[in-house]
């Protein structure tokens, strides 16, 4: 276990940054406009309670000086009960449910928000992970939110947060989780953390050990990355988010990659392969070198640039070298991130053994050991 740190923010699913409204619904906001009507009716269009074409008859009017709410109600039909819960809710974006009082939104991602909330009947304070209204027009967004809340309250490990089941209030599904104090290592890294080579293996080897469970349980997690693992408090690891989790040797849609790019193996870049420890192994060593040199090895602002990095180009840091890190750190990397999947650890076992040796300082790794260098870069 890691040294606790002290009190911080908590992001139960990777931040994304909220896409413009004035973007996404095409409406000009203009400086002679109120902000505040403007912002509002764009949200509605964008959250899907109006379409653009409503939204730009009520825009004159409004530049007029006409109120939001009466025109919403004169020239959309909407009951002013209707207004009154958009007004509230800020066009749906706070979720109203009954038995639980929110106190606060811990994270935002793509499909989701996770707010703190307790829960009125028991008094514990859970995280509410709520899909957003627009995500909910997907249905293969829709059941993998709904798979994976079920599939975390079946799991249960000390490296996973613990589900608590998913429901439905009205149009609202929502996922009961554990609230774990803390931050995501990818808000860390964020923030200009460096994690020292020790530290960063103990993260390692407790996620590894998550890991290992899942294994057990037929689990490929395939999104392994710094976003979806958090440390808590009180120094604990926990992985947070299973969202793109499959049944080992579950084949992928053939040229389509399932994770994040920037921490797929070559073998997912590629798409089509079937689910596999060895391609979770891979996203960890992204993971570690991401912890231990503050980048990430492959980058580019086009994610196929990137995909083709990951298939084609060898592994290269100076930064390795230059901060001074142990050989044992060069060859966990480099064995995990081993281009040929046959040449990396074939076993999480394997990797805790290896990893749990060298922070113990139980022996040396024998680099020249047959099965053991690391090939494939």
């Amino acid at each position: 276990m890691l040294a606790p740190f002290g009190p911080g923010p908590l992001g139960l699913d990777s931040a994304a940054p909220r896409a413009s409204t004035g973007a996404s619904t095409g409406i000009d906001s203009s400086p002679m406009s109120s902000p505040s009507d403007i912002e509002f009716l764009a949200l509605l269009v964008h959250r899907g309670h109006l379409v653009r074409d409503q939204a730009q008859l009520l825009l004159p009017q409004l530049k007029q000086g006409r109120a939001i709410d009466a025109l919403l109600q004169s020239e959309c039909g909407l009951s002013p009960e209707r207004v009154a819960w958009l007004r509230r809710t800020n066009a749906g974006e706070i979720p109203e449910i009954p038995g639980y009082e929110l106190r606060g939104r811990l994270g935002s991602g793509g499909t989701a928000d996770v707010w703190r909330a307790l829960e009125k009947k028991t008094g514990r304070v859970l995280a509410l992970k709520v899909l957003k209204s627009e995500a909910q027009r997907s249905k293969p967004t829709l059941q993998s939110f709904i798979t994976e809340a079920k599939l975390l309250e079946k799991l249960r490990h000390p490296g996973l947060v613990e589900g608590y089941g998913v429901a439905r209030y009205e149009n609202t599904y929502f996922a009961r989780l554990e609230c774990i104090e803390g931050w995501t290592l990818l808000e860390l890294l964020d923030q200009g953390h460096a994690f020292p080579e020790e530290d960063a293996l103990r993260i390692v080897q407790a996620a590894a050990e998550a890991m290992q469970y899942l294994q057990a349980e037929g689990i490929v997690h395939r999104d392994l990355k710094p976003g979806n693992i958090m440390l808590a408090q009180d120094g604990r690891v926990r992985l947070i988010d299973l969202g793109f989790a499959a049944g080992a040797g579950q084949a992928g849609t053939a040229g389509s990659a399932v994770g994040t790019v920037a921490y797929l193996s070559p073998e997912q870049a590629q798409g089509g392969a079937a689910a596999d420890a060895r391609s979770d192994i891979y996203s960890l060593g992204v993971t570690l070198f991401h912890l231990v040199v503050g980048r990430l090895p492959f980058e580019s602002s086009d994610d196929r640039e990137t995909l083709r990095m990951q298939i084609m180009e060898s592994l290269a840091s100076p930064e390795l070298k230059a901060r001074r890190l142990s050989p044992h750190l060069h060859y966990f990397i480099e064995k995990m991130m081993a281009k040929d999947a046959e040449h990396r650890y074939q076993s999480w076992v394997e990797l805790i053994e290896d990893v749990k040796n060298q922070i113990e300082g139980r022996e040396a790794l024998d680099f020249e050991k047959p099965g053991r260098r690391a090939r494939g870069r």
